[in-house]
């Protein structure tokens, strides 16, 4: 309904106004308003006043948006738009929008002689003697002056030369009057005594509320004796609205934030050299991942009992990668993110690659960014939490619960746009952008929380090759850009892009006389996994440098090479010749390699040379070993075997170990997978948006639903008696002549239906058969044929003209 002059009485009236493409609008806005979907419009506008969904609504509003509304919860209610216009000097140009942002969310309703804010926003942005508004304005002075004695109220009158009135409420209008003129008030305020106006300039801005001593001072006497301030508790006073406003010259903030600040560049990059930059980071990002899980298939952390990395863990894989602890939480969440890394789920449960990292390891380097930069995109975990205690003490791990945020995708999603609007290769200021996020959705986040995904984003990013230089790469323009369903063919594009950019990886390396092997580049894959095992790596950077040790050699002896394949594997890959002291280390290693055989006695040494045997017994290192000579080429020991083992090759022995029957035990490294496991899914930032098929649908069952509770329509024949708002109420002989009748005149029914899950509802039908206890009809509320029970409708009635 409307009020006589045209305007909205209700939200409810204000929606019923708004044509369908308004309504899906706003559900597309606020889905939490959709589940479930409302049952009319009236449904609709109650829902979308609850505290959580306006909370909500509140956040999604830019900083002048809600300034406006900020405005509005001091405003009268209902506020005409030239004194909302008043509150906010300078702001005139840009407050058409800001009502059009509020309207959208059906925060605000109403006429712009009439604009009317949601009660409960009211509410959450009102002041309150424990929450002060954003305003740094008070309660009004009738607000403020509840409890006070009429006498009081009389005597502030004759204080501030007012004449006496009848009743309080006179009383409080004319004292209002008085205080919330500028020039009355500043007239009022030089006659009182020194340093009065400067204690009221103290609250001016906010908080309003002060504390005074049992002894009020002079200035603070004469202040409370004239209501410029009020008492608010024992020792509390407050300074109210009207004076305020009246002091600041009718302003609501004390600044205005109207338009976005802008953003400033650091720098200005050529767009070569930021994507040359960028892809360098991303072939990075792809050796830290690997690098990780090589290690972790190896060692294998274990799971804390409270869930996720121990800190010495963490410590370590820092150390091995020559990493910040940081840094290395980043890809260590990445990778768990992107489902290459997981807990085993074992009794003694440890981390360790998935079987998807196997196949990941498998595609071009270009794809396998796309996946990390496709599972970094939404995450909602913050590797930067992990060493710090969340709110009730406990200590943050990395892969441990407590690390979701669920404002981090949307932030980090509209950081990476706004270096898109940049012109190509312009670096900008990290705190502009930090500023210009807090500008957009200043409740959004807790501004500590806001400026530390700022950081990690601007951080990640250069880290993942999706900038460069500080600046963003061109190759993911188009899929930071792209909306959600049009997101993967634009990853897809971006790794073709990147792709050219991205460095081949080589067949080959250079070794040199010093033991080393230098190897240019990203080595192909093979060959990085033999040369991994035989030989150490030194050092890493542009070119990575392996260094051949005796006991890299042997390794590689162990893990069943003969000498003949490691020169021909060498000779192979090698742009040089393979140098002398390296054929020499690998000859005179694997001259000696097995010649010692190691077994279980407890354990025994075995060798064909009796003359080396006596030599071990001989030496008084290997006392420790507790050996004896059980026959001229038996050794025996109590220590288990592998500790024979490794300390007979402390002492500078080449000894391999042996079956059962007399075999050398090839030793591989172990490489640990976890079952296969699904990437963790990340916290939903509430419902998910609506689709434009299910908005639709929606908004065609709510207008239906509406047109049910709010269609005129005939009363039944005798009828009975119900509370308004109820299903409507016929006896079974008037339900069965109503529906007959409607068949035969092929008009619509307003009817009460209880389905056999017991839900009640209205609806609005066309009858078409009647018969078998079953009424056939046209449902206007499901546009749709459907068929009802006659024992379920409640009653029915015919639809007024």
């Amino acid at each position: 309904m409307t009020s006589e002059t045209g305007s909205p009485r209700t939200l409810a009236d204000e929606l019923r106004s708004w044509p369908d493409e308004a309504i899906a609008e706003l559900l597309r806005v606020r889905p939490d308003l959709l589940s479930p979907v409302p049952g009319d419009l009236t449904q609709l506008a109650t829902r979308a006043g609850t505290r959580a969904s306006v909370s909500r609504a509140l956040e999604r509003l830019d900083q002048f948006a809600l300034q406006a509304a900020q405005a509005l919860a001091v405003a009268p209610d209902p506020c005409p738009y030239a004194v909302l216009e008043a509150l906010l000097p300078g702001g005139e140009a840009e407050l058409p929008r800001a009502l059009r942002a509020l309207r959208a969310q059906a925060v605000i309703w109403g006429g712009d002689d009439r604009l009317r804010l949601v009660r409960t926003a009211r509410e959450l942005l009102a002041p309150t003697s424990t929450a002060p508004s954003p305003t740094g304005l008070g309660p009004s002075l009738t607000e403020a002056a509840v409890g006070m004695s009429p006498g009081r109220l009389q005597e502030m009158l004759l204080s501030a030369g007012l004449a006496t009135t009848a009743d309080p409420v006179s009383a409080l209008a004319s004292l209002a009057e008085l205080l919330g003129d500028t020039g009355r008030l500043a007239e009022l305020l030089e006659q009182a005594p020194a340093g009065s106006a400067t204690m009221v300039d103290k609250l001016l801005w906010g908080p309003p509320y002060g504390e005074v001593s049992g002894s009020p001072s002079p200035p603070a006497r004469w202040l409370l004796d004239r209501g410029v301030l009020l008492p608010a508790g024992p020792r509390t006073v407050v300074l109210p609205r009207e004076v305020a406003l009246a002091r600041r010259e009718g302003r609501a903030h004390e600044q205005l934030e109207a338009v976005p600040p802008e953003i400033v560049l650091r720098r200005q990059h050529p767009e070569r050299s930021v994507d040359m930059a960028a892809a360098g980071q991303a072939h990075t990002a792809l050796g830290r991942i690997d690098d990780l899980l090589q290690e972790w298939q190896h060692t294998s952390p274990a799971v804390l009992r409270a869930g996720g990395l121990g800190v010495r863990d963490l410590a370590r894989t820092a150390a091995a990668l020559e990493l910040t602890e940081g840094e290395t939480a980043f890809w260590i969440e990445l990778a768990y993110a992107a489902g290459l890394l997981a807990s085993d789920g074992e009794a003694d449960e440890r981390y360790a690659p998935t079987p998807a990292y196997d196949s990941w390891r498998e595609r071009r380097d270009h794809h396998r960014w796309a996946a990390l930069i496709t599972a970094w995109l939404p995450m909602t975990r913050i590797p930067g939490l992990a060493g710090t205690r969340d709110g009730k003490g406990r200590p943050l791990s990395a892969l441990g619960p407590g690390l979701d945020r669920s404002p981090a995708p949307g932030l980090r999603l509209r950081l990476l746009r706004l270096l898109a609007e940049l012109p190509p290769g312009a670096a900008p200021e990290p705190d502009a952008l930090a500023a210009r996020l807090r500008w957009e959705r200043p409740l959004r986040a807790p501004g500590a929380l806001r400026e530390q995904l700022c950081a990690a984003t601007t951080q990640e990013a250069e880290l993942l090759g999706v900038t460069g230089r500080g600046a963003l790469a061109s190759g993911v323009r188009e899929w930071v850009t792209a909306v959600d369903g049009d997101r993967p063919a634009a990853v897809e594009k971006a790794a073709q892009l990147v792709a050219p950019l991205l460095p081949e990886p080589l067949d080959h390396v250079l070794l040199q006389a010093d033991l080393t092997a230098v190897a240019p580049g990203p080595l192909e894959r093979p060959l990085a996994e033999t040369l991994n095992v035989l030989a150490d790596i030194e050092s890493k950077g542009g070119a990575t440098v392996y260094r051949f040790t005796t006991a890299s050699v042997r390794r590689a002896l162990d893990a069943g090479r003969n000498p003949a394949e490691l020169h021909a594997f060498l000779a192979a890959h090698s742009r040089t010749p393979v140098p002398q002291p390296l054929s020499y280390l690998i000859d005179d290693v694997a001259r000696r390699h097995g010649r010692l055989r190691i077994g279980v006695a407890s354990a025994y040494v075995r060798c064909e040379d009796d003359s080396l045997l006596a030599e071990i017994l001989a030496d008084r290192r290997s006392a420790a070993l507790r050996l004896r000579l059980l026959a001229p080429t038996v050794l025996a020991s109590q220590l288990d075997p592998s500790q024979l083992l490794s300390k007979l090759r402390e002492l500078g022995y080449a000894p391999a170990a042996e079956s059962a029957e007399g075999d050398v035990l090839i030793s591989r490294v172990e490489s640990r997978r976890t079952p296969p496991r699904t990437a963790p899914e990340p916290v939903p930032d509430g419902p998910p948006r609506p689709d434009a098929r299910l908005l639709t649908a929606a908004v065609r069952a709510i207008r239906a639903g509406d047109l049910a509770a709010t269609a005129p329509h005939r009363k039944p024949r005798a009828p009975r008696s119900s509370p308004a708002g109820e299903l409507p109420r016929s006896t079974s002989a008037d339900t069965l002549a109503t529906m007959q009748s409607a068949v035969l005149t092929g008009e619509a029914v307003w009817i009460g239906y209880v389905n056999a899950d017991g839900a009640a509802s209205q609806r609005v039908i066309a009858p078409v058969r009647v018969e078998g206890g079953f009424v056939t009809a046209y449902d206007h509320t499901a546009d749709e044929i459907r068929t009802y029970p006659l024992h379920r409708i409640t009653g029915a009635a015919e639809l007024a003209e």
